[in-house]
């Protein structure tokens, strides 16, 4: 079966890393996958893909219709089976490409964008996301065959808001690979700590994510000061994960609590799993989500989670293997780390139950032979 994979690009992201894990698994069932991207990344995962043998296109920057000809060229060409379109862009492109072709499409569909609380991000343009809206919706509606939703919260959101009839919404969570994971061992993260001239004995946070609005990291900062002043002056935190529009308000921010010795901004790091291996508490404050893959990790890594109340986290994790926390108060987001820190049990409570949640749930493994299902079906369907 042959697949043609559109995305926006294989840089830094959960989409893109979660596409980069499974292309071997896929190949492993019989799919063979061609990448298609609108612009090469340096800082993801573009080179990974290519060192692992799978061809990747990438198209010279361009607007909405050289794009949708350049893409329907490729499906001329290549005859794929279907193709796989993820975040916008590629949704929008895709869909109009293979409009009139015999390719069927399934879009994923990986976040709740058009929810209300979207518009509390200062830099969300209330008409520029409506029009957003009604181009996916539309386009959703009349040229796309079938949907991958990572969350039955993500599936009932696109519902709403795009009118997508929910029979045509297959739901299939993210993977990760415990393999390139890894386990937690206290040689690990002796050695992680001391790379980072971290004291074996401080309390370590970590938050891995984009600096953005969504991300909630304000929040996590005015914790990390609550926590100094209460109990725990040696806290560290470890934020991974590249920057973004909010950088500038959160480096403001760290100088204004007075936090420069204990807030580590990282930047885009490929030892993530190591960063995870060496943490107390694994802190998600997003204010909201469609998964979260780093979430994910954390559970295969056994790192005790403290996260917002959302419902597509209710779906990953539950009151036995995370604490979970109104988004937007740092007050309770500290309080919930602060309780994890000073109890040990509690702490490993969350830590294996988290690790039996992914080992059940979250492998590569179970969700590429839920891909390959969907895709089959797709394909079976189209023909017919």
């Amino acid at each position: 079966m042959r697949v043609l994979h559109l995305i926006n690009s294989l840089g830094q992201g959960g989409a893109e890393r979660s596409l980069a894990e499974m292309l071997p698994h896929l190949s492993q069932r019989g799919v063979e996958s061609t990448v298609v991207c609108f612009e090469q990344r340096n800082d993801g995962f573009h080179r990974e893909v290519v060192e692992l043998g799978f061809e990747v296109h990438v198209m010279p920057p361009a607007g909405l219709p050289t794009n949708v000809r350049r893409v329907r060229g490729l499906l001329g060409r290549l005859q794929p089976d279907l193709m796989h379109t993820t975040l916008f862009d590629a949704d929008v492109v895709g869909r109009f490409a293979a409009a009139g072709t015999s390719v069927p499409v399934v879009g994923s569909i990986v976040n709740m964008s058009y929810d209300p609380v979207r518009l509390a991000d200062p830099r969300i343009t209330k008409w520029k996301l409506e029009a957003a809206r009604m181009l996916d919706g539309w386009t959703a509606r009349h040229l796309c065959d079938h949907f991958h939703a990572i969350t039955e919260a993500v599936s009932r959101s696109a519902t709403k808001h795009l009118g997508i009839p929910s029979e045509r919404i297959t739901v299939i969570p993210r993977g990760r690979d415990p393999q390139r994971l890894g386990t937690d061992s206290p040689g690990r993260r002796a050695v992680t700590r001391e790379r980072l001239g971290i004291s074996p004995d401080a309390p370590v946070v970590i938050n891995v994510g984009r600096q953005e609005y969504q991300k909630g990291q304000q929040y996590l900062l005015e914790a990390l000061d609550r926590l100094r002043r209460h109990g725990h002056p040696d806290v560290v935190l470890l934020v991974a994960g590249r920057s973004g529009a909010e950088s500038p308000r959160l480096e403001d921010m760290v100088q204004q609590l007075g936090l420069e010795s204990s807030a580590r901004f990282l930047g885009h790091r490929d030892d993530v799993p190591d960063l995870l291996a060496c943490a107390d508490v694994f802190a998600f404050p997003s204010l909201f989500e469609g998964l979260g893959g780093s979430l994910i990790e954390a559970m295969a890594l056994g790192v005790p989670i403290v996260a917002s109340d959302l419902a597509p986290i209710r779906e990953v994790v539950d009151p036995e293997s995370a604490r979970l926390v109104p988004p937007g108060s740092s007050d309770a987001l500290a309080d919930a780390i602060a309780g994890l820190l000073q109890d040990p049990a509690a702490a490993e409570l969350l830590r294996a139950n988290g690790k039996r949640i992914f080992r059940e749930r979250y492998t590569l493994r179970a969700v590429s032979d839920a891909t390959v299902e969907m895709y089959r079906s797709v394909a079976q369907h189209a023909r017919n």
